[in-house]
């Protein structure tokens, strides 16, 4: 009788570890999905925050940002779920850093396929196994990426088809938000955002001339 009260007691806490967590954020250190952890944090909601390394050639700075920019509250609750071995042949310059010096580098070329619908699948597949009910992701419509997964319509399609035939919920409360109301947003939480990292073409400093570094800078100019 004893062995089993100690049993249930170990299953009991692993069930409740499994419900720790009102929902997952994917993060990355960036303006957008920085500004939603304080978002969530206001919110009182209890996040645990889902890093995917893809293989990308700025993961070191991006993950070592992420874990300067979140909130306090959330920064022991970082997962990092490791793939770069599907990227592993790419040559998207987001996985073989270009030479900015010499390479005459296109939104073309930092191109992915099917990233976003990657990154959700896998966040989703966390949160199910682990009864965590929702995913949120930062995306927001004024990206300008070329990844065919990247659009509204096919997030509001893909969030359809995973509530439908799962358990969890995928939100996006950013998706109709430009890049300079979300970094409105920030400013009104008290985000860090000078210290956010969003390159996609330089794996140390923002170089100025990728799509996110285009809308970053463009945001931060409007403020």
């Amino acid at each position: 009788m004893q062995c089993s009260s100690l049993l249930q007691k170990e299953k009991n806490k692993l069930e409740n570890n499994k419900t720790s967590y009102d929902a997952i954020l994917m993060a990355s250190g960036g303006l957008d999905s920085t500004v939603m952890a304080y978002w969530l944090k206001r919110k009182g909601i209890r996040v645990q925050i889902l890093f995917i390394d893809y293989g990308q050639h700025f993961k070191k700075v991006e993950y070592e940002t992420l874990l300067k920019v979140l909130p306090q509250e959330y920064k022991d609750s970082v997962r990092v779920v490791r793939i770069g071995d599907i990227y592993e042949n790419s040559e998207s310059r987001m996985i073989r850093e270009p030479n900015l010096w010499e390479d005459d580098v296109t939104a073309d070329d930092l191109y992915l396929p099917y990233r976003n619908l990657l990154f959700l699948s896998i966040a989703s597949s966390v949160a199910q196994s682990e009864n965590i009910p929702e995913v949120y992701s930062a995306f927001i419509n004024s990206n300008h990426a070329k990844e065919i997964d990247c659009s509204k319509e096919f997030f509001d399609k893909l969030g359809t088809l995973l509530g439908e035939y799962g358990t969890v919920n995928i939100q996006m409360p950013f998706r109709d938000m430009s890049k300079k109301e979300v970094a409105e947003l920030g400013v009104e939480l008290g985000v860090p955002i000078a210290l956010t990292y969003s390159c996609q073409a330089n794996s140390e400093v923002h170089c100025g001339v990728c799509p996110n570094c285009v809308d970053r800078i463009s945001a931060l100019k409007n403020l």
